[in-house]
């Protein structure tokens, strides 16, 4: 199982372009939506977004769902307003919803929910329900505004990425 994304590197402070853009991101926009939305080029958001994986030490390949946590956790954007209570998660799927925010490939975030990886989806589909949630990426931003998955002190600081 590959570990959730870490480092003892402080974060870099995102510049006001790359916040502008990272708030886009928070609210679940795609690169192709921020660039529609902001009138910058499809190449200057990706290359955004780029930016703000390393200032957050993200791997390049790391899904939405985990730059936008990791985008929150270290405050880097302000979640959204929930919009409405928090649903009544059991254990089972708060741990499912915390390995979708901190692992982007299915088989690792099966391992981090424990659960067979044949069993992913139709766990992912149910959460998804339960939560009225679109997709992991809105999953996470709306967990974030319910405050299921908090801002961590020690990530906030940059002690632990």
């Amino acid at each position: 199982m590959a570990p959730p994304v870490t480092t003892s590197a402080p974060i870099t402070p995102l510049t006001p372009a790359l916040r502008r853009v990272a708030q886009h991101l928070a609210c679940g926009l795609t690169p192709q939506e921020i660039a529609a939305e902001t009138g910058l080029s499809a190449a200057t958001v990706r290359q955004y977004v780029r930016d703000i994986r390393e200032c957050l030490h993200c791997p390049p390949r790391c899904k939405p769902p985990v730059l936008v946590h990791r985008l929150l956790t270290a405050q880097q954007a302000p979640p959204p307003p929930a919009g409405r209570p928090a649903p009544d998660l059991g254990p089972d799927q708060l741990l499912l919803l915390r390995a979708v925010a901190e692992h982007s490939d299915a088989r690792s975030i099966a391992v981090a929910a424990k659960l067979a990886p044949a069993d992913l989806r139709a766990a992912l589909d149910q959460l998804l329900a339960d939560t009225g949630t679109q997709d992991t990426t809105h999953l996470v931003i709306r967990a974030h505004g319910w405050k299921l998955l908090p801002a961590d002190p020690a990530v906030q600081s940059g002690a632990t990425q």
